[in-house]
């Protein structure tokens, strides 16, 4: 019973989170998504775009996700939770979701796009790596995290 409610807490502390954070950035970016319309900086190169499926580093989301992945990790540097195997996939398991959901909550909520607008046709940074129903990143980020949540029981 123990093992069930942690994947419960698991899943919807991760949902929870993903839609928290989804609002946020809608309120920060509004319809142009991928920090278009920020003034922050931005790396365009094919190294950049190969990585971030034909999209350019910005500093808005360079120091998104640091903070956000610095923030998973502050029950280390506080001294709630011992650092192990375990606890660090299980982390990462999150944070790999995390951005995932959060990604795809951000088109949900947005009023720019909808559910009928979560299409490649539609959202143009994501376009290059579109495979069927949904972005590659999504594809790649499902079972690279369950694989790691999976893992992390192990240790």
């Amino acid at each position: 019973m123990v093992i069930v409610l942690q994947h419960v807490s698991f899943a919807v502390f991760l949902v929870a989170t993903a839609i928290v954070m989804a609002h946020l950035e809608v309120q920060i970016e509004g319809a142009a998504g991928w920090a278009q319309n920020l003034p922050t900086w931005r790396i365009d190169t094919p190294l950049t775009r190969f990585v971030l499926g034909g999209r350019a580093l910005t500093g808005y989301h360079l120091y998104l996700h640091l903070f956000i992945a610095l923030m998973l990790h502050t029950p280390y540097a506080i001294g709630l939770l011992r650092i192990t195997a375990g606890t660090e996939l299980r982390l990462l398991s999150f944070l790999v979701l995390f951005w995932m959901l959060e990604d795809y909550f951000w088109f949900i909520i947005n009023p720019a796009y909808g559910w009928r607008a979560f299409r490649a046709d539609r959202i143009r940074w994501h376009r290059h790596t579109w495979w069927g129903v949904m972005p590659r990143e999504y594809w790649l980020a499902t079972p690279i995290g369950l694989i790691l949540y999976a893992l992390s029981f192990r240790f």
